[in-house]
């Protein structure tokens, strides 16, 4: 078992008893590091703080778009927060635009959520810092858009779905995407993982999010992620031990851990 980084994880979510295990059972497991993104300013405070007890925890500040847009204010007060502790912040994130919201309810308007993902495209420009994106299958194109117009060269599009074209241009960009442990039983990121070069990808676990198949009722936890780059390996026809230093390399290399 080789050492693995969970590249998105949304800690903070968990509870305190949860994140104490998840914590204490790091080096069991080989895990080196997380990436702990974030939903709004509370869960980017609480984020922060557990960053600072723990440098195993590398954190990202944003506001995930599958909510209601934040207030001015609400805007406001995010991003002072982001410019206060933007030398902590390794990414902003999770940002991105609402796919599901508006699978279930078509007449949300996307244009205020794309406003929304342009001003933290703009900051994490002038921060200097990567962006972690929620943008799955027709939104990918739109992100890519935004990110090109404003010259973002690290983008990490996190539990990637989407279509040939897309993956082929977000790998031109240079940007990276990410999967989870479904991809253990699920035929269409298989088909995914096929098509992304090694260098191109991370592994997640985007918990507390539950998975199905071998994991079907399991707390999800960062040692998830060994089962994953085993099925990569194997997806890939690759050694093991080189797909686990390509993907830890990887996200070394691009949240500059």
């Amino acid at each position: 078992m080789k050492q693995v980084i969970d590249a998105h994880i949304h800690l903070d979510m968990y509870t305190n008893t949860q994140q104490r295990q998840l914590l204490q059972e790091l080096d069991e497991y080989h895990i080196e590091g997380l990436v702990a993104v974030s939903n709004h300013l509370s869960s980017a405070k609480q984020t922060w703080q557990l960053a600072k007890v723990d440098k195993r925890i590398q954190p990202a500040f944003g506001y995930h778009p599958e909510q209601q847009l934040p207030t001015a204010e609400e805007l406001y007060e995010l991003v002072g927060f982001m410019e206060q502790h933007h030398t902590d912040m390794k990414a902003v994130g999770e940002v991105g635009l609402p796919y599901y919201m508006r699978k279930e309810d078509p007449t949300i308007s996307i244009e205020p959520y794309k406003q929304l993902l342009e001003t933290m495209i703009i900051h994490a420009g002038n921060w200097n810092k990567p962006v972690v994106l929620h943008a799955i299958y027709e939104d990918a194109p739109i992100v890519c858009e935004l990110l090109e117009k404003h010259s973002i060269r690290q983008a990490h599009f996190h539990w990637f779905k989407g279509d040939k074209s897309t993956v082929r241009r977000i790998v031109g960009n240079g940007y990276m995407l990410s999967v989870t442990p479904d991809c253990l039983y699920e035929s269409e990121i298989q088909r995914l993982i096929r098509q992304i070069p090694l260098t191109s990808l991370m592994v997640e676990t985007d918990g507390p999010w539950p998975f199905e198949g071998p994991f079907h009722g399991l707390m999800t936890h960062p040692k998830m992620i060994h089962a994953s780059v085993a099925k990569i390996a194997e997806l890939k026809r690759l050694p093991v031990e080189a797909v686990y230093h390509q993907l830890v390399a990887n996200t070394k290399d691009f949240y500059q851990l």
